[in-house]
């Protein structure tokens, strides 16, 4: 679902008639900022991930370097 320019122009004015011409360059600033927050956010969750899966092959491979004592 592709939208036309016939409906780009419209979403446009409606912005505008909105928000009026002075506070869109503040709208999108803020879009930008949040955008950087989700990519950044979305990295670190990603290498946690990593991170972790490689802590668990690691543990994985090396399973008779802990053996529980006999009580």
């Amino acid at each position: 679902m592709s939208l036309g320019i016939t409906e780009i122009i419209l979403i446009l004015v409606v912005v505008i008639l909105l928000f009026g011409g002075k506070r869109i360059p503040e709208i999108a600033r803020a879009l930008g900022r949040a955008s950087y927050e989700y990519k950044k956010a979305k990295n670190v969750i990603k290498k946690e991930a990593e991170d972790l899966k490689t802590a668990i092959e690691e543990t994985q491979e090396k399973p008779e370097e802990y053996q529980p004592k006999d009580v």
